[in-house]
């Protein structure tokens, strides 16, 4: 939100904000699955249109994995926008996952 006049900034809260998020998983693992499945549903029903999701096996990609500093999966980051912010888990508390995608 920018208010003409006052300069106000409400980053991350305007309609139009693509959020860029980085899912890490290993591989089928059931709760890899599961973090997928939950987090498409959190998406979809609270940033329709607004996110781009890349889901990167940690087997696949261990280079990534490192420059990412990955210590657990399922690790979803929030790239943007600011702050990132990482959340470990399956993605499985909703309010939770608002909270760190900064939607609540």
């Amino acid at each position: 939100m920018i208010n003409d006049g006052d300069l106000s900034y409400d980053w991350g809260k305007e309609e139009d904000t693509v959020y860029v998020l980085r899912l890490f998983v290993a591989g089928t693992s059931p709760v890899s699955v599961r973090a997928i499945n939950n987090l498409h549903a959190i998406l979809e029903t609270h940033l329709k249109g607004r996110y781009e999701l890349d889901i990167v096996d940690v087997h696949q990609q261990p280079l990534l994995v490192q420059s990412e500093d990955v210590t657990a999966v399922p690790m979803l980051i929030k790239k943007t926008p600011i702050p990132k912010r990482r959340l470990v888990g399956d993605m499985s508390d909703t309010d939770r996952v608002l909270r760190g995608l900064g939607l609540l």
